[in-house]
């Protein structure tokens, strides 16, 4: 009953261990590889860093001011005193775990609220097509520079998480209804309405495995924007002020003037990091678009 756009090819039906799959897949789609491959990595470096270096570097005084990378210190030290090393260590699985519960919060949200409005419609989806309308021509920006500002000295990680996945729920929820809205109207919907099944039923049997691929391909999406949002938060010095997190440590070497003294690796190396995280966001989400896009799909 169930007309799944990311179903397997024959050779899941004929016995093919699911790991051949899987690899086979990646090796005709090496943008998902390569982004997972750079996720992977950003994450080892935050699970196998605190093996390698001594976290307790990454406080301030804690080591030799403006030390340039070498080989007691990769990274270098900073103006504060901390081992980037140490501090990076510490610093990306906190800006990682922003992204992921910001995105989680975001595309759950808008992922209930879409199912709702576009399968159920009427009232109901008039009523949060409004919402969703008028909430997204006000700048998220400046409600976060807003919240964050007033609410400064009491900021952590979690808070900066949840400030910014309550704000990010309006577009897939938009994206997610329109799809909705286009897939209640296929013949395997109204065969399953006819079979007697309920709407949530329908919802949770049809509609949502057809969408896996393309609420996956959003979640991406959701951590990137999320990560951005809070990166520029934290370069505005908005953010947790004793936590090393990457937006933070660029922040601190505006803020010294590390760029004028030509600290380079200071604000360098998590410029490095960054871009790499953003690479492989990107990578991963175009990779996961061509299981979401029909089209790309059978090209």
């Amino acid at each position: 009953m169930v007309a799944l756009t990311t179903s397997l090819p024959a050779p899941a039906r004929s016995g093919v261990p699911r790991r051949r799959l899987v690899a086979a897949y990646l090796r005709r789609n090496p943008q998902l590889a390569v982004g997972v491959g750079m996720l992977v990595l950003l994450a080892l470096f935050g699970v196998v860093g605190p093996y390698v270096v001594d976290t307790a570097q990454a406080a301030p005084s804690s080591v030799v001011d403006n030390v340039p990378p070498s080989a007691e210190y990769p990274f270098g030290t900073d103006g504060q005193g901390r081992n980037l090393f140490a501090a990076l260590v510490v610093g990306v699985p906190q800006t990682l775990w922003v992204g992921l519960v910001a995105g989680l919060i975001g595309v759950g949200v808008g992922t209930l609220l879409g199912f709702i409005a576009g399968f159920f419609g009427g009232f109901v989806d008039n009523v949060i097509r409004v919402i969703v309308d008028s909430l997204l021509t006000i700048p998220a920006l400046l409600i976060l520079v807003s919240i964050a500002s007033t609410i400064r000295g009491f900021i952590t990680v979690d808070l900066i998480a949840f400030v910014v996945g309550s704000l990010a729920w309006m577009g897939p929820a938009r994206s997610i209804r329109a799809q909705v809205l286009s897939m209640r109207e296929r013949s395997y919907v109204d065969v399953a309405r006819f079979s007697g099944q309920g709407r949530w039923g329908i919802i949770f049997r049809e509609l949502m495995p057809n969408m896996l691929a393309f609420l996956l391909a959003g979640f991406v999406s959701s951590i990137s924007a999320a990560v951005l949002a809070d990166i520029g938060l934290e370069v505005l010095g908005l953010g947790p002020q004793n936590t090393p997190t990457v937006g933070m440590t660029i922040y601190w070497s505006i803020y010294y003037g590390a760029i004028q003294s030509g600290e380079w690796w200071w604000w360098g190396v998590p410029s490095v990091i960054l871009a790499w995280l953003f690479f492989g966001l990107y990578f991963a989400s175009t990779g996961l678009d061509e299981l979401a896009n029909p089209r790309r799909r059978t090209s």
